[in-house]
C-alpha cells in the first residue's frame, strides 16, 4: 500500500504546563525572563539577605546614544547606537517594537551641544547603566539562573504528545483501496531524586477504509517503564549533584556580582577624583606659569636698570619655559585621564564631558574638620632651640576611626564579610562533593528494569481488525536485573584521583585569597595612615611656601634676594599644592578601598554606595 503521512501538531511541555507551538519567540524570551527573575530574587534573599531590582535589559535610549546624537559624534555603524538600532536580518524572529518591553527608564540627564556635566553620584549611576563590563557581569548572573532552571527541569514531569494523520491508496485503477487514519499519543517521564526513572505512554489509533465496506478499527495501547539504580548512580546526593551545583553556582554569581559592584563603584570614584586631581594640577601649573611670567618680566626690568645680573634674568626665563612645558603636559595628562574615565563609564571618548570640581572642595572641607587643620594654621609651632633634645612626635590617629581599631579586629571583619572569600570556601565544599561523586563511579552498577504494556496499536492495513482493548490480564510484563562489575574503571580511577587534586587546589585558593585579603587590608590601612599624615604635612608646607613666595618677592624688589630664591620658592609652592591635592584624593580613595576590602561597602542596583555606619558618621557633615 502507498502511504502518505502528514504530521499535524506537536505538543511538548514540562512541569505539567503545555506550551503550544504557536507561542511566539518573544513569548519564550519573556517566559525565560520571568523564570530567571524569580530565581534571582530568591537567590538574592538567600545570598545577600535582601532583594533589589535586577534586569539585563538596557534602556533603548542610553546615555551613550544621546551623546552620539546630541553632540553630533561620529559612529562606525548602527551597532554603535545599540542593539535596538540594528537592521533586522532576514527571518528575524521578533518583530514587535522593543518599546513594548518593560525597559528601564533612561537617566534624566539632558544632552545638548555643550559638555555634559557629571557629579560623582551621577557618574556612579552612568557607570551602572552604560559600562560594558558591568552589563557583562549582570548577564553572568542571568545565565547562571537559566542554567539552574534547565537543571531543575531534569527533575520535573516532562510531557510529550504527538498527533498524526495519514491518507493512502493501494491497488490498480478500478480496484484501488483508500484508507485513512489518525493517531494520537501522550507520554510523561519523571526522574526521581533517588535516581529512578519513570516513563509512561498511552496511544489511541483510529483507522478506517474509505472504500469497499468502510470498516474501521480502534487501537489503544499503554505502557510504563521504570529503571532503578541500586548501586552506582543511586542515592539523592549523587543524583542531585548537578542540581546542587547549579543552585550553588547562582549563589556564587550573586556574591561575585555584589563584590564586582563594590569594586566598580570604588574604581569610578577613584578615577573621578583622579581626573579632578589632574584638573587641579593643571590649575596649579597655570598659576605657577603666570607667576613665572611676571617674575621674568620683573627680572628683565631690574636687569635693564642694572640692579640684577643678566644671567639671573636668563635663569628666570628658563624656569618660565619649563613651567610652560609642565602646563602643557599637565593639560594633556588631564585629557588622557578624562578619556580613560569615559571608557570606564561606557561613554564615547570624544564626548564632551566635564566633572564637578566641587568634589575636591568638599574633600578639603571634610579634611579640615576631621584633622583640625585650622588649628595648625592658627597656632603654628615655634622651632625649639638648636641645642634642645630632638623628640619625635608620634602621629595623632584621630580623624579616622579605622586607624584606632585593633588590627586583628579589622582583619577579622574582612574575613567575615568578604564575598569572594565566601565563594572560595564554597568551592572547597564543591570539591569535597566531587570526591564523593567520583568515588561512587568506582562501584558496580546494578540496575532493576521493569516494563508493562497492554493493548494494541493500529496502523495502515489494520482497518479490518477488531477494536483493541485494555486487558491487564493479557498485558506483557517483564523485569530485568543487570549487573556491571567494576572490572574496568581506569577512567573513573583517574577522575577519582584528580578529584583530590582539585580539592587541594581549592584549599590552596582559599589560603591564598585569605592571605591576599589580609595583605590588602593591611596595605589600605598603611595607605590611609600615609595619606592622612600627608594631608597634615602638605597643608603646612603650602602655608610655609606661600609665606616664602611673598617674602622672597619682596626681598628681590628690595635687592636683598636673588632670582634663584624666587624661582625655588615658586617651585616649592607648586609641589606643595600638588602634593596636598594628591594627599586629599589618596585619603578619600583609601577610605573607600578599605571599606571595599573589608566587605562593608554596600552598593545598590543604581551603582550608588552606602558606606558603613562608622564612615557615615565621619563624613556625615561633608
Amino acid at each position: 500500500m502507498k502511504r502518505g503521512t502528514l504530521p499535524l501538531l506537536l505538543l511538548s511541555a514540562s512541569a505539567g504546563v503545555f506550551l503550544l507551538s504557536c507561542t511566539t519567540p518573544s513569548g519564550y524570551r519573556e517566559s525565560a525572563d520571568r523564570t530567571a527573575a524569580e530565581i534571582i530574587a530568591a537567590k538574592q534573599e538567600e545570598a545577600l539577605g535582601k532583594t533589589e531590582p535586577f534586569t539585563v535589559e538596557k534602556p533603548s535610549d542610553t546615555l551613550r546614544n544621546r551623546l552620539l546624537r546630541g553632540q553630533g559624534l561620529p559612529a562606525a555603524a548602527p551597532a554603535s547606537m545599540g542593539t535596538s538600532s540594528l537592521e533586522p536580518v532576514e527571518h528575524w524572529p521578533e518583530q514587535e517594537d522593543e518599546g513594548d518591553r518593560n525597559l528601564p527608564a533612561p537617566l534624566p540627564l539632558e544632552v545638548r551641544g555643550e559638555p555634559l556635566h557629571l557629579t560623582l553620584v551621577e557618574a556612579l549611576q552612568v557607570g551602572a547603566r552604560n559600562s560594558r563590563d558591568y552589563q557583562s557581569r549582570k548577564e553572568d548572573v542571568f545565565r547562571s539562573a537559566l542554567d539552574l532552571d534547565l537543571e531543575r527541569d531534569e527533575s520535573r514531569n516532562t510531557f510529550a504528545g504527538l498527533l498524526e494523520g495519514f491518507l493512502g491508496t493501494s491497488g490498480q485503477s478500478g480496484s484501488a483501496v483508500s484508507e485513512g487514519g489518525i493517531s494520537g499519543e501522550g507520554g510523561v517521564a519523571r526522574r526521581l531524586k533517588s535516581g529512578a526513572e519513570l516513563t509512561g505512554l498511552i496511544a489511541l489509533d483510529l483507522v478506517k477504509l474509505l472504500t469497499q465496506d468502510r470498516s474501521s478499527s480502534l487501537g489503544i495501547f499503554a505502557d510504563a517503564t521504570v529503571s532503578i539504580p541500586l548501586l552506582r548512580g543511586s542515592g539523592k546526593h549523587i543524583v542531585t549533584e548537578p542540581l546542587t551545583q547549579a543552585e550553588r553556582n547562582v549563589l556564587y554569581a550573586m556574591w561575585e556580582f555584589e563584590r564586582f559592584k563594590k569594586v566598580f563603584a570604588v574604581q569610578v570614584a577613584s578615577d573621578y577624583l583622579l581626573v579632578l586631581l589632574s584638573e587641579q594640577e593643571v590649575e596649579n601649573a597655570e598659576q605657577n606659569y603666570r607667576g613665572l611670567i611676571t617674575s621674568t618680566r620683573r627680572a628683565q626690568r631690574l636687569a635693564e636698570a642694572g640692579r640684577l645680573p643678566w644671567f639671573q634674568f636668563d635663569q628666570s626665563l628658563q624656569n618660565e619655559l619649563r613651567a610652560r612645558d609642565r602646563w602643557i603636559r599637565s593639560r594633556q595628562s588631564r585629557d588622557g585621564r578624562l578619556d580613560a574615565f569615559k571608557v570606564v563609564l561606557g561613554l564615547p571618548t570624544d564626548a564632551l564631558v566635564e566633572l564637578d570640581a566641587g568634589e575636591l572642595d568638599d574633600l578639603a572641607k571634610s579634611a579640615r574638620r576631621a584633622l583640625s587643620l585650622d588649628e595648625l594654621e592658627a597656632d603654628p609651632k615655634s622651632v625649639p632651640p638648636a641645642d634642645a633634645p630632638v623628640v619625635l612626635e608620634e602621629p595623632d590617629l584621630s580623624g579616622s576611626r579605622y586607624l584606632q581599631v585593633n588590627e586583628a579586629e579589622t582583619l577579622g571583619t574582612a574575613l567575615n564579610h568578604r564575598l569572594d572569600l565566601l565563594v572560595a570556601l564554597g568551592r572547597v565544599y564543591d570539591a569535597q562533593r566531587k570526591v564523593v561523586v567520583a568515588a561512587d563511579a568506582l562501584r558496580a552498577e546494578l540496575t532493576l528494569l521493569g516494563t508493562a504494556a497492554v493493548g494494541e496499536r493500529r496502523g495502515a492495513g489494520s482497518a479490518e481488525l477488531a477494536n483493541a482493548e485494555i486487558a491487564f490480564d493479557e498485558g506483557r510484563y517483564a523485569a530485568l536485573l543487570t549487573l556491571d562489575l567494576p572490572l574496568e574503571r581506569t577512567a573513573e580511577r583517574n577522575i577519582y584521583r584528580e578529584s583530590y587534586i582539585f580539592l587541594e587546589q581549592a584549599v590552596r585558593d582559599v589560603q591564598g585569597l585569605e592571605d591576599r585579603v589580609k595583605l590588602e587590608v593591611r596595605s589600605r590601612l598603611r595607605s590611609l595612615f600615609e595619606s592622612r599624615e600627608g594631608i597634615i604635612i602638605q597643608y603646612q608646607a603650602v602655608k610655609i611656601a606661600e609665606r616664602r613666595v611673598k617674602s622672597t618677592d619682596l626681598f628681590l624688589q628690595a635687592g636683598r634676594a636673588d632670582v634663584r630664591d624666587v624661582l625655588e620658592s615658586s617651585e616649592a609652592l607648586l609641589q606643595a599644592k600638588n602634593a596636598l591635592a594628591s594627599a586629599l584624593v589618596d585619603y578619600r580613595v583609601s577610605e573607600l578601598e578599605l571599606e571595599r576590602d573589608l566587605g562593608l561597602l554596600e552598593v545598590d542596583e543604581k551603582g550608588l554606595w552606602r558606606e558603613s555606619e562608622l564612615e557615615e558618621r565621619e563624613h556625615g557633615d561633608s
